[in-house]
């Protein structure tokens, strides 16, 4: 699965209860905090919805380590 890095940068104050929901289920809590999720159909949906707020970007494999 492709791995994408989802960054707030707009406030969610403007944002519908129905959006403010799918940046808490994407993981966002807080302006300009990132996260790492999976791109499955579910978060495209999300993402989708939320676009205006946030800021998209694949995480490529080989930048990873291993732990």
């Amino acid at each position: 699965m492709t791995k994408v890095r989802i960054t707030q940068v707009r406030s969610k104050n403007s944002a519908t209860i129905r959006q403010q929901a799918n940046l808490l289920s994407l993981g966002i809590h807080r302006m300009h905090q990132t996260v790492e999720v999976e791109l499955t159909e579910v978060t495209k949906g999300m993402i989708g919805k939320v676009s205006h707020l946030v800021t998209v970007e694949e995480v490529s494999e080989e930048n990873k380590t291993k732990a």
